[in-house]
């Protein structure tokens, strides 16, 4: 369960639209991070990528319901007629890429917190251009490379989380939650699993394909992308409540990391 403040315990604002994109045979869609519920039989293979921390239960091509961990930057497939149920209370902003046009994808078995420094790569430029509402874009060249990232081949295995697991993971995420809006660094997210700095940050590296770091500062970000949903509130007031130093520090991350500034951004999402 995520901790609670004085700022959070308020009723958190409506997320983003689903952003959806059909270029030749596929369709692309970006979801965003809300609670979700879902159960179906896949009538196509399906490509995702998170890019957050998520949690919940699921079971996937079995009747078994188990809680499951997926960690930030971590590539899935789904093959057609796999059964699909899964749900969360939170949620995560996902990609997801199918073929529109019926030709199945190469792989036969399910998997997710894969890391794969190219897919993170075609995630990322693909999660930026819908961003920006633009369909100027290499969306095919894009999809195709992702679909090669999963294959069943040995050398695209799992990574292993090492130290970093599912439930430390969730400890880092509710205390970075619970701090955005004041300093926080490496020194404090490692003391808070026992580990020390050096340590921390080769494991975390190793677990998710991202530095501590960066991290922290997607979720900064993230929290920004949620409060300027709530119309009332300056950008200003919202670079102040998650932790920047000031509303243009606050841009010039939106604009490199997301590829579009808090306004663009904002005018993109209202209904």
């Amino acid at each position: 369960m995520r901790l609670m403040n004085r700022r959070n315990r308020q009723q958190p604002p409506p997320p983003e639209p689903v952003r959806r994109i059909e270029a030749g045979p596929w369709a692309i869609e970006l979801l965003p991070g809300c609670a979700y519920a879902t159960r179906y039989v896949a009538t196509q293979s399906a490509i995702g990528f998170a890019f957050d921390s998520q949690r919940g239960l699921h079971a996937i091509g079995s009747d078994r319901v188990q809680p499951f961990e997926a960690i930030p930057n971590g590539l899935a497939f789904v093959p057609a007629e796999c059964d699909v149920f899964s749900e969360s209370p939170r949620g995560g902003e996902y990609l997801r890429v199918v073929r529109t046009d019926g030709m199945a994808l190469s792989g036969e078995h399910a998997f997710n917190n894969r890391i794969d420094p190219l897919a993170t790569t075609l995630a990322l430029r693909m999660r930026s251009a819908l961003l920006r509402a633009t369909a100027e874009h290499d969306w095919e060249a894009w999809a195709l490379g992702l679909a090669e990232r999963v294959k069943d081949h040995k050398a695209f295995s799992t990574h292993p989380n090492g130290s970093i697991t599912g439930g430390r993971m969730r400890l880092l995420d509710e205390f970075i939650d619970t701090g955005l809006d004041g300093p926080l660094g490496i020194k404090e997210m490692a003391a808070l699993l026992g580990l020390s700095e050096g340590y921390f940050m080769r494991a975390f590296k190793q677990a998710t394909g991202k530095s501590p770091h960066s991290y922290l500062i997607d979720r900064r970000l993230a929290k920004a992308r949620a409060l300027m949903r709530d119309s009332s509130a300056r950008l200003a007031e919202i670079a102040h409540v998650c932790g920047f130093n000031s509303q243009a520090h606050m841009t010039t991350l939106f604009k490199q990391r997301l590829g579009v500034s808090p306004a663009q951004l904002r005018g993109y999402s209202k209904p």
